[in-house]
């Protein structure tokens, strides 16, 4: 066995501690609403490669240069940039208010004791067409508030349905930053990862929507939501949404999408054709943050494999899981832990993308297995955590409009997230080994 460096961990442990030890200062210590985002992840990552830098001092700096210079030109980190600043692009055009629509049409029609069930369907499908969570949550926790305002409802058990349709589309949606992320990052199609996702996440969806119908039959409830909406504006989601599960190449949906987006923004009259082109332009300046990310990620990760951390990593993995179901479990616990540390999930993915590749070849896992591992146990402790964006801009949009609801209320009603980790490891468990190669 190849024996590894596990001092070249060490810039790895620089921004986790920086990090997570900033955010909870900032959120708990000082009181800074959304505190983890006040956080410059850039900045931290910038001290981080400095770190790295600065080790292997045998290696000399223009050697370390061009190392990182390989990493951050890999075809699938290229191509990972490019798809983040098209999809970028196209919610720029497409704009976020039109999603709205249809949560107000289905609650316009379906009886008022099923409003909770609406939010989560309605979250499901608007954070797939939209591939944000944090958008997805922005706009239907206002609504929320509202059904619980008028039917009764707890507001938590209202604010939790959205956020668990919010990240089953994050995990599902293929302009989602995550889907983006966990495919580029091993190299399968958007389509295989969709479908390996799938049958996991629907399962979890199902036993979600179960129990909240359960809850809502056993309630007296009364009252409706009325507001006007447009549902000609959802029609490039729709394009996108399909294109991508039929295994149309994902630059031409995103660029049919944003065709079809211009057209409809600029004949309805929503947006004019000069106001169009600075929102492409707000768009693509929207993915700045996440495309540094992996451009700084891909250059720390470069030198740590360079000076032996992953050896070393991967080491200690296959001494703890043995099998090739153990290896799985691994990847998930692997991400798990960067976005606990992180709170962001897109930034665990991108971290965790190069170790899950070497661990993927030594425990025989498919490609499309290791994406969906990765984006689907990411999308589980990102939708919990008390700290991440989702939940905090959940409250945030509660207290905005005069209704208080605190983390700890939300999260024993996280039903899907919950289900979603249970159904991820009968996956990994209890699918048997012979089947799973088939498939592969």
């Amino acid at each position: 066995m190849e024996k590894g460096n596990v001092k070249a961990l060490l810039p790895i442990g620089v921004f986790l501690a920086c990090y997570l030890g900033l955010g909870l200062l900032f959120e708990y210590g000082l009181g800074i609403a959304m505190g983890f985002s006040t956080v410059p992840v850039v900045v931290v990552f910038l001290l981080a490669l400095l770190v790295a830098c600065l080790q292997n001092r045998a290696l000399p700096f223009d050697d370390k240069l061009a190392i990182m210079g390989r990493g951050i030109g890999d075809k699938t980190i290229v191509t990972m940039i490019l798809i983040f600043m098209v999809a970028g692009v196209f919610v720029g055009t497409v704009g976020r208010d039109s999603a709205e629509s249809v949560a107000y049409l289905m609650l316009s029609v379906i009886p008022a004791q099923f409003s909770v069930l609406v939010l989560f369907v309605v979250s499901c499908f608007v954070s797939l067409s939209m591939g944000t969570s944090v958008g997805t949550i922005t706009l239907i926790t206002p609504i929320a508030v509202a059904v619980s305002a008028a039917s009764g409802f707890d507001l938590p058990l209202c604010v939790a349905s959205v956020m668990g349709g919010a990240m089953f589309g994050d995990n599902l949606s293929f302009i989602s930053d995550t889907t983006i992320a966990a495919c580029q990052g091993q190299g399968c199609q958007m389509k295989d990862k969709f479908r390996e996702n799938f049958k996991i996440a629907l399962p979890a969806a199902f036993v979600s929507l179960a129990i909240i119908l359960a809850l809502s039959l056993g309630s007296d409830i009364s009252g409706t939501v009325q507001h006007d909406y447009d549902l000609v504006q959802l029609v490039p989601y729709l394009i996108v949404l399909v294109g991508g599960i039929v295994g149309v190449n994902v630059f031409v949906v995103l660029l049919l999408g944003i065709a079809s987006g211009s057209l409809i923004m600029v004949a309805t009259g929503a947006t004019a054709p000069v106001d169009l082109l600075a929102n492409m332009g707000s768009g693509a300046a929207g993915m700045f943050e996440t495309t540094m990310v992996a451009v700084l990620v891909s250059a720390i990760c470069a030198l740590i494999r360079e000076h032996g951390g992953f050896t070393a990593l991967l080491n200690g993995i296959k001494s703890l899981f043995k099998s090739r179901k153990g290896g799985q479990l691994g990847m998930g616990l692997l991400v798990g832990a960067m976005d606990i540390s992180t709170a962001n999930n897109t930034v665990a993915i991108v971290m965790a993308n190069p170790i899950a590749a070497d661990m993927a070849k030594t425990y025989g896992i498919t490609p499309r297995k290791t994406a969906s591992i990765l984006d689907t146990f990411s999308c589980v402790f990102q939708g919990i955590i008390p700290y991440g964006a989702q939940m905090l801009v959940a409250i945030s949009a509660a207290s905005e409009l005069g209704y208080a609801v605190s983390a700890f209320q939300i999260i024993p009603l996280l039903f899907y997230p919950f289900l979603l980790l249970l159904s991820s490891l009968a996956f990994i468990f209890l699918v048997p080994e012979k089947k799973e190669k088939e498939r592969a």
